[in-house]
């Protein structure tokens, strides 16, 4: 009896500590989680600037983002104003406060402003996602492990816009062909800017176009400034020197194109039975209502509300230090480094 007693004595009082260490741990983990949810993230949003019009559609998804998250989700929005010397002052700035995570929208891509901007956010030590397009080098962001790329697929961007101009051309030959010598004679607007994302658009483009048969006569390639305004002086001039053999305008985005719409229509053009294609590239607001008119062709979209959650899940799982892409569906591209957002065709 006396071994039976102490069996059960022992019984219970292991049996009470099991219990309590349990309330412990799970009082513990509660008190952690919470501490977790009611701490306000904040993270810095570096914009080339507030004016472009596909990166404020980023920045509208965002702010919307945030209030879902209003309890412990702050996002501090700066703008570039598109002007290196303004961002990278706004970069030293704000690499002296505290904040949780950098999504960086750069002006400038070049080498030497990359490698800069790069070792400024590692004496920081803080996660960094550059966005929107890949910077021509890449080594030193390859260099910083909490450094990524959240970016657009650029050649698949070209495809897209050569696909439009082809289905127009097959579809519409006859209309489109004006001298009828099998040929398509278009203009090709550039962004002044270039980077790798208009480079590859220029690109794609036309190699899309001529790989499905159709042959090309490139009559002028126009840089251009970003502007609706720039776009169209410098296609009202050009269009008094081709206009009569012009039959497509591929522009690298949709500002570009809106304003080159802007001069043909100055002439008569695309706001009645007489029209050149033009396409552009973004689905901007005001792009898609001229392709609901019938003045402009068509477009090419990579959904910015789409690019907002993958900064903002890939960026919660780069402050929590979990693995980047956990809980996600996206996949680096061969950089390992690189995620690619997919576009696809926006057509009436």
């Amino acid at each position: 009896m006396k071994v039976l007693k102490k069996i059960i004595i022992f019984t219970t009082i292991l049996t009470l500590f099991i219990v309590t260490s349990l309330n412990i741990v799970k009082n513990t983990i509660y008190a952690n989680a919470q501490i977790k949810s009611e701490k306000t993230i904040k993270i810095v949003v570096l914009l080339s600037s507030f004016n472009d019009a596909y990166i404020s559609l980023i920045k509208d998804n965002l702010e919307r983002i945030q209030k879902e998250n209003a309890n412990n989700l702050e996002f501090i929005f700066l703008d570039g104003k598109n002007n290196t010397d303004i961002q990278n002052e706004l970069i030293t700035s704000t690499l002296s406060t505290d904040f949780d995570l950098l999504l960086a929208n750069l002006v400038n891509l070049d080498a030497n402003n990359i490698d800069s901007f790069i070792n400024k956010v590692k004496s920081k030590n803080i996660p960094v996602l550059l966005f929107n397009i890949v910077p021509f080098v890449t080594t030193s962001i390859k260099s910083y492990p909490k450094a990524l790329v959240i970016a657009t697929s650029a050649e698949q961007s070209g495809i897209l816009q050569g696909d439009l101009i082809v289905n127009a051309w097959k579809s519409n030959k006859s209309a489109m062909d004006k001298n009828k010598d099998n040929i398509l004679q278009y203009i090709m607007l550039t962004d002044k800017n270039n980077n790798t994302l208009t480079t590859a658009r220029t690109m794609y483009s036309i190699s899309t176009i001529n790989k499905s048969g159709i042959k090309t006569e490139e009559l002028s390639r126009i840089s251009s400034e970003g502007t609706k305004e720039a776009a169209q002086m410098i296609m009202e001039s050009t269009f008094l020197k081709y206009g009569d053999k012009l039959e497509a305008i591929i522009a690298n985005n949709d500002t570009l194109a809106i304003g080159a719409i802007n001069a043909l229509q100055k002439y008569g053009y695309n706001i009645g039975n007489k029209s050149i294609p033009v396409v552009g590239a973004d689905a901007i607001p005001e792009a898609r209502e001229l392709i609901k008119k019938g003045s402009m062709l068509g477009t090419v979209i990579q959904d910015p509300s789409e690019m907002a959650e993958a900064l903002y899940k890939v960026g919660m799982n780069l402050i929590y230090n979990s693995l980047p892409l956990s809980n996600t569906n996206y996949k680096f591209n061969e950089t390992g480094f690189v995620v690619e957002m997919p576009y696809r065709e926006y057509k009436e």
